[in-house]
């Protein structure tokens, strides 16, 4: 199911040293990946994956990949069509419904989500070239978020179904009873092209561990690596019909989220469409999980060390291009050592190597598509006509005339009024705000429509800790930025709704049953 990358795959171990690989992931700690080439055959797919097999679309429209860095397309897929959605849906519900995969044993179907799992590892390196191909994201942050980070997921999601209760006896007001939790049924998920295999993983894994069924829809920018996810779970022994894969865009989206044979829709992306998403799977009361934008907050106190902070908190702030739901994009520093932090910040910001995603070297790849570029930089002229300060960056990096790059561009002198603190740009652009006292400092990190991550840096752990437990946010990191896949993530506000990861994102895809039990029978 498609061509292979030109470097043969270093196999991992997944079933050791993945939290440590996943803490170089968010401390960019190098990996020394060899030099990749870059795309330079087309990569075409005729095909769409329906139900497991490879199956002619029934639409005529196709969509093209471009690369964000030459400006070439680099491959071709089939769009899928709204006959298309029909097939998958009715394939995905006849499983469910009739098909072995809902009624196998958890350890059945455990052996199978590790054979996904496993097959991951083995071709990370692949799955990361195509990756940074599609969507510019740096190779060296590609290896580790991208192909063994979305490995960690899986991984992740089999210890909490190993562990999670299913079926408990209880003593009821007027007996006992016996709840069971059963799966939800057909899943539609829908992912984004920042982190294509992650966010897939972290929908597909507890959706196919508890027996539902799946429609997965990529984005139209990064369908190439869904292709490859495709081919590893036919290999892994998925029955018929468990999961389709449907490139489309936003309106053959919004006829699967709203489709009638569809029980659930995980969705992440945008706030707007988030919204439209959850009105359309209204009509049909279907459940929805939301993973929307952020704004976050890193709150710098007075007493936190410089040479911890700014590293921890630029890597924060622009990992993936500053793409990233979870970027720490509105920074916090005291007016007591404003500029001292400015300096700081600006001149680590201006050292992040921008160039050739590809190239083990970058640090900042290009932005996805030409209207991301183009929106950084509107809001780059809107934050200058709105008062605050460039400290570094600020319009196109010297030398790439091609692809849409933008510099790593740092804004001082920030009001949180201001349309570049509130709104999510979703590009390598963050905001320095100055603060007075800790009170104001909290006051900033709350006054937002978003909450979805955050962080504080301090000399007193126990102090960062009581900060946290006082910001609105639904991830929150002490010293450090971090993402654990065993604890719950997800937004406050317009963040989102439900959780992704831990128990409590398992129990998403999951339904909840009461049986009244007779008198003095014992389950």
């Amino acid at each position: 199911m498609g061509a292979r990358g030109t470097h043969p795959a270093r196999s991992v171990d997944s079933s050791q040293g993945n939290w440590y690989l996943f803490h170089c992931l968010m401390h960019r700690q190098e990996m020394a990946p060899e030099r990749q080439s870059v795309m330079t055959e087309l990569v075409e797919h005729g095909q769409l994956f329906i139900g497991g097999e490879l199956a002619a679309p029934l639409g005529q429209d196709v969509i093209e990949v471009v690369s964000p860095h030459t400006e070439e397309v680099i491959g071709r897929v089939p769009h899928a069509s709204r006959a298309d959605v029909d097939r998958a849906v009715a394939a995905a519900r006849t499983a469910f419904d009739e098909g072995p995969w809902p009624r196998m044993t958890l350890d059945e179907r455990v052996a199978v989500v590790t054979r996904i799992k496993d097959a991951i590892a083995v071709r990370h390196e692949e799955i990361a070239r195509v990756i940074s191909s599609e969507n510019g994201s740096p190779y060296s942050w590609s290896v580790l978020a991208q192909a063994l980070g979305a490995m960690m997921v899986w991984d992740a999601a089999i210890t909490v179904a190993r562990d999670f209760t299913y079926e408990e006896a209880r003593d009821g007001v007027l007996g006992r009873i016996l709840v069971r939790r059963e799966p939800v049924g057909v899943v539609a998920a829908v992912v984004p092209w920042n982190v294509p295999q992650f966010v897939a993983a972290a929908k597909l894994a507890p959706a196919l561990l508890t027996g539902c069924t799946v429609v997965l829809k990529p984005s139209p920018e990064s369908p190439l690596d869904a292709y490859i996810l495709g081919e590893i779970a036919r290999e892994a022994g998925l029955p018929e019909g468990v999961l389709s894969i449907l490139p489309a865009d936003r309106e053959v989206s919004e006829y699967l989220v709203g489709h009638p044979g569809v029980d659930k829709v995980s969705f992440t992306g945008s706030v707007a469409a988030g919204r439209r998403v959850m009105e359309v799977a209204s009509r049909n009361l279907t459940r929805v999980t939301l993973e929307l934008g952020g704004k976050s907050a890193a709150v710098v106190l007075p007493d936190a060390d410089l040479a911890t902070a700014v590293p921890g908190i630029v890597s924060a702030a622009w990992m993936n291009n500053g793409q990233a739901c979870v970027a720490q994009t509105r920074i916090l520093v005291p007016r007591s050592r404003y500029d001292e932090f400015a300096d700081a910040f600006a001149e680590a910001a201006g050292a992040l190597v921008v160039g050739d995603p590809l190239d083990p070297a970058t640090q900042v790849g290009p932005l996805v598509a030409r209207r991301q570029q183009q929106r950084s930089l509107d809001y780059i002229r809107i934050g200058q006509e709105e008062g605050a300060k460039i400290l570094t960056g600020g319009g196109r990096p010297a030398g790439l005339d091609r692809g849409w790059y933008v510099e790593p561009t740092l804004f001082g002198d920030v009001d949180n009024s201001m349309r570049i603190a509130r709104e999510e740009i979703f590009g390598p652009v963050i905001c320095l705000l100055p603060y007075g006292d800790e009170a104001e400092a909290v006051g900033i990190a709350n006054d937002s429509d978003y909450g979805l991550s955050g962080s504080v840096w301090t000399a007193d752990v126990a102090h960062g800790v009581d900060i946290a437990r006082r910001v609105r946010t639904g991830t929150y990191s002490v010293n450090t930025f971090s993402l654990d896949m065993l604890g719950p993530f997800g937004g406050y506000k317009d963040s989102g709704l439900g959780r992704e990861f831990g128990p409590e994102g398992f129990g998403e895809y999951l339904e909840h049953k009461m049986i009244h039990l007779p008198a003095g029978w014992e389950a």
